[in-house]
């Protein structure tokens, strides 16, 4: 008992010890300046604890009341890797949506959910890695190429839709507090990295200046210039030469410099170790530590930072380039209100009642609704009615929970397969029967077939297909992939369309396929033989809910497609060429099978009476919309731009705005869309924007404006040219 007691009073006292020291280190002042704060706690340290900062699990400083920090977190898609957390649908679903207001509000209650489970965390005393508020998503890399395996991580191929989907992820998780954030966003990979994952340690991205500045590096400008984002992470490759966790151009010039960006540089995780042993660019931990120091890091996720005190002892660096560094990254740890009372920080009120609440499930089932991409229906096979005598479910997706959740996520506890959701729509006079029939990836090794026969004989088959995070993902996640999480040949796998070859020769009652995946799944043979195809993509914990709203008509389908789906790779240039030529809707040159923008609705939209009127400094355009179809829905307007220069080694044209049009069965809406002079810009060798003299030709419509939109029937765009007579240069 005595023992108890003189243990328990030991620890109050050296709590109130703590606590009072605490109260009396300035840097815990918080009516002094952020800037004062800093420079006493950078003076206060040691230059060995100034190392151990600037390491991603920064250790604790118990004489200084510095506690331990991992500044590894991951909500890609909802809070990931730590436990309980709604699961929203992948990222490339969410640029499915085309709707940035979606996505603002999911990443708020990404935020809320955030630092609910940082408060739990800290009162539990857990400072492990991931239970952190620096959160290193979005991925705003450009999908260059169907092939690369962290394509659904990313917001598709265009430029444009990545930036404002990528801005709305970044307001809504950093929420508008004018001292404090919510939770620290981090714009990644810093940049052209988009494949080979083989090749992700050592390959060099040589770009023109051109495509540089045309199409990697404008999500990230967005990022740092419009959204403040906190962090940006610099990428495992070289890009033109330099590392780009070691680049001075692009870390200091472009970044600091030119974007007067404020946060923090981190490297991707073990990037730096890249630089000496991958890219031959230094010798020695030592030597690629100063480098990325020299250039403009902050912090290192990995292990070379624990030889910065051989690179002082070289003179590689000095004390004054390791507080430069500290000083910076210190900054967001204060703007999280880490050093502040908890009264004082208005986001440590926020509680666990708000993970998983009713509210964000219901938001996840409204974004995957949003997401789902219809790209055929074959004499308006669908909507399905709900009182079908027999339904027939059937794939390797089906019942797959690993179908709904792509890569970097959380677990909810309450996720809906697309079995689940089909089962509680239909009748209970339906007589719904499942069989997952064909294994994902190769061929069933009984041969007995129990299935085809009863799925092509029921008044309808849903066929759930596609591939999953076993087969496409980051270098070492996707076990089933032979090319290190890069799904190579971007086709459905052979034995699943064999699969759907059989019931539909046993068969000619409807055949609905849903096809899972993050990547454009290349399905030529599956878009002549089923009656409907649904890209689900990876559809988060309400993925089958709301599939199956879509396929019995409980809510129109409105996504479309993030990026353009080709009829082979070998209409693709080589996978390693960073080169946009060829590629994208942009500079496609072969006709795709799904263009991008394309999706199907179960209304009609019809577009008419286009307004333009232009200033020295903007134009606007006005277009009304007609709901001329049956059913209440949903429009996606888009607007792109051709310049005098298309197809001249520009642009055919690019996605310049886009509006979501809620519009009931009858009604007309007009809209208006407002485009500066930048909209209008195209980009020279030397990477500067100009404007060429000549007529601009504006289109809209509810796809991007090529001949295969309307065979598909997406409906022609409506067109509008601008003439602009004086060439300027723009300002940065």
């Amino acid at each position: 008992m005595k023992k108890t007691y003189l243990f328990t009073l030991f620890f109050l006292v050296n709590a109130f010890s703590a606590n009072a020291q605490q109260a009396d280190f300035p840097w815990y002042n918080h009516e002094l300046s952020m800037e004062e704060r800093i420079e006493s706690l950078v003076n206060a340290m040691t230059l060995e604890e100034k190392f151990t900062q600037l390491l991603d699990e920064s250790k604790a400083i118990p004489r200084l009341g510095v506690p331990r920090y991992g500044w590894w977190n991951e909500c890609l898609h909802g809070v990931g890797r730590t436990g309980r957390a709604t699961v929203f649908p992948q990222a490339i679903g969410l640029a499915a949506t085309f709707d940035v207001d979606l996505v603002q509000r999911i990443t708020s209650a990404i935020g809320d959910e955030a630092r609910a489970k940082f408060n739990v965390a800290i009162k539990n005393n857990n400072r492990s890695k991931y239970s952190g508020l620096t959160y290193w998503s979005p991925n705003v890399n450009i999908f260059r190429d169907p092939r690369w395996g962290r394509g659904q991580e990313t917001y598709g191929e265009d430029p444009y839709l990545t930036s404002r989907i990528g801005v709305a992820f970044v307001k809504g998780l950093q929420g508008d507090h004018p001292k404090y954030l919510k939770a620290a966003a981090c714009a990644k990979h810093y940049v052209v990295h988009s494949g080979p994952e083989a090749l992700r340690h050592e390959f060099d991205a040589m770009v023109s200046m051109k495509d540089l500045w045309e199409t990697y590096m404008p999500a990230f400008e967005a990022l740092v210039t419009e959204a403040k984002v906190e962090g940006v992470m610099g990428a495992y490759n070289r890009t033109n030469g330099e590392s780009c966790c070691a680049s001075h151009y692009l870390m200091t010039d472009v970044l600091r410099d030119k974007w007067k960006f404020d946060g923090y540089f981190v490297s991707d995780c073990w990037a730096l170790k890249d630089i000496y042993q991958g890219h031959g660019l230094a010798a020695t931990p030592e030597e690629a530590s100063a480098m990325a120091i020299k250039a403009g890091m902050n912090v290192n996720c990995g292990s070379s930072f624990n030889h910065l005190n051989k690179a002082i002892d070289k003179g590689l660096l000095t004390e004054k380039d390791i507080n430069k560094a500290l000083k910076q990254l210190l900054k967001t740890r204060f703007r999280l209100g880490f050093f502040d009372p908890d009264e004082e920080v208005v986001f440590s009120k926020i509680g666990p009642e708000v993970v998983g609440s009713e509210k964000h499930v219901a938001l996840a089932l409204e974004a995957a609704q949003k997401s789902v991409v219809l790209v055929k229906n074959k004499n308006n096979v669908l909507p399905l009615k709900k009182d079908l005598k027999t339904l027939y479910v059937t794939g390797p997706q089906a019942a797959n929970e690993e179908a709904l959740l792509g890569n970097y996520f959380g677990v909810s506890g309450n996720t809906i397969n697309f079995l689940d959701g089909i089962a509680s729509k239909v009748s209970l006079g339906t007589s719904i029967n499942y069989k997952i029939g064909q294994m994902p990836y190769h061929k069933n090794a009984n041969p007995i077939d129990w299935t085809t026969g009863e799925a092509a004989q029921a008044q309808a088959c849903i066929a759930v297909m596609g591939i999953n995070g076993m087969w496409e993902g980051e270098e070492g996640e996707a076990i089933a992939s032979h090319n290190k999480g890069d799904h190579i040949d971007s086709r459905l796998p052979q034995p699943q369309i064999d699969f759907l070859k059989t019931i539909r020769k046993k068969g000619s009652n409807p055949l609905i396929v849903v096809i899972t995946g993050g990547s454009p799944i290349i399905i030529p043979e599956v878009y002549e033989m089923a009656d409907a195809i649904i890209y689900a993509w990876y559809p988060g914990e309400q993925g089958g809910a709301a599939v199956a709203d879509v396929i019995f008509g409980d809510v129109s389908p409105s996504g479309r497609m993030p990026f353009t789906v080709p009829y082979s790779v070998e209409d693709l240039p080589p996978y390693d060429d960073y080169a946009m030529a060829g590629r994208t809707y942009r500079y496609i040159e072969k006709e795709p099978l799904f263009p991008f923008g394309f999706g199907l609705s179960y209304s009609n939209f019809e577009y008419s009476d286009i307004k333009t009127a232009a200033n020295k400094d903007a134009v606007s355009i006005a277009v009304s919309i007609t709901n001329t179809g049956t059913a209440n829905a949903e429009e996606v307007a888009q607007l792109y731009v051709s310049s005098p220069l298309a197809g001249k080694g520009y642009p055919h044209y690019a996605l310049k705005s886009f509006k979501r049009v809620a519009l009931k069965k009858g009604e007309t809406k007009q809209v208006e869309f407002m485009l500066d002079k930048k909209s209008f810009a195209q980009v020279d060798k030397n990477g500067d924007d100009f404007l060429p003299k000549g007529k601009y030709t504006i289109f809209i419509g509810g796809s991007a404006p090529m001949p295969r939109s309307e065979t598909l029937g997406a409906g022609k765009a409506l067109s509008a040219v601008i003439d602009f007579k004086d060439v300027k240069r723009l300002k940065d």
